[in-house]
């Protein structure tokens, strides 16, 4: 789907109308230009890696390397745990620009958590200090828990030493004022099983994350992770033509791998969709729109051969 323009009589794979029509919906272009970190790498026009100077993302072999999440506690169902489960306890913090936040958004609406945990939305304009609340924009919020308007403010509000990135999505708990977890692939397993209590017995039935399934779902999150959710960031802050051309590569390796399996069923694991999809999801919605354009995560020689 991504490589291809079907001719005149070829049908279209399903996948590839679900994908336009749901990125033709959700964004504009205006917005997916907006909604880049401020700073990420551009490739120069002719799709070569830019001649860049080193920065705090990239190693010696001019590779971006992802800073790991800093706070990491859970929500648990048990009452006596630290961070226990309660209605309206724990806020959200996101940007719907940002594919990691957008996972959290998705689960929260699978599992029925609206009413169970609230959101605020940080503009999709990256500011000087980062993450900024703009409740004028369409689509965004001021800060109803905190009246903060930065998410650094947010950060130091739980930590006044802490020197890490000030990213999104945020879990915060509105009682002891403190950050919870900023790790999305953490987040949503705490949205898909911490809070079934207070899930209507419809979604209480909706587990992305089932048990016998476990084992597969962390195999394809791996892979998935390493060379498509994170592969297109690799690709766009690359400092070097040789790092770029690997991250590409393997881009597109690893779409074709996806293609493979999602032409023999509906969802990465059968019948059934799972947090992979979910994962996999939030980033191929904005691949033509932002990695393509912005990040230069595209194979030539795949368009000229389709041309």
């Amino acid at each position: 789907w991504y490589k291809r323009v079907p001719t005149k009589g070829q049908s279209t794979d399903k996948l590839f109308l679900m994908l336009r029509l749901n990125v033709i919906r959700i964004f504009s272009y205006k917005f997916a230009k907006t909604a880049v970190i401020a700073g990420c790498s551009r490739m120069a026009q002719s799709g070569n890696a830019p001649d860049l100077k080193k920065t705090s993302y990239a190693d010696e072999k001019n590779e971006f390397v992802r800073k790991p999440s800093t706070f990491r506690k859970t929500v648990s169902w048990n009452p006596d745990a630290e961070f226990p489960a309660e209605r309206g306890r724990y806020h959200l913090y996101v940007s719907k620009a940002c594919p990691w936040a957008h996972r959290t958004l998705i689960c929260r609406k699978l599992k029925g958590l609206e009413d169970v945990i609230d959101v605020n939305v940080v503009s999709w304009k990256f500011s000087e200090v980062g993450w900024i609340f703009s409740p004028d924009l369409p689509g965004c919020t001021p800060d109803t828990v905190n009246g903060l308007t930065y998410m650094k403010d947010i950060y130091l509000l739980a930590d006044k030493s802490y020197e890490g990135r000030y990213t999104v999505p945020v879990l915060w708990d509105k009682k002891t004022k403190t950050v919870v977890n900023n790790e999305s692939s953490e987040i949503i397993r705490m949205f898909n099983s911490a809070f079934n209590e207070f899930c209507s017995p419809e979604c209480q039935q909706v587990d992305v994350y089932p048990e016998n399934l476990r084992r597969e779902i962390d195999e394809l999150n791996e892979w998935i992770y390493k060379d498509i959710n994170n592969g297109v960031y690799r690709a766009g802050f690359a400092t070097g033509q040789d790092a770029y051309d690997r991250a590409v590569s393997e881009v597109f390796a690893a779409l074709d791998k996806v293609e493979g399996i999602l032409s023999q069923r509906r969802y990465l694991t059968g019948n059934t969709i799972t947090e992979a999809d979910v994962r996999l999801y939030t980033t191929l919605a904005r691949f033509d729109v932002v990695y393509v354009g912005h990040f230069k995560a595209y194979n030539l020689n795949l368009y000229h051969n389709d041309c």
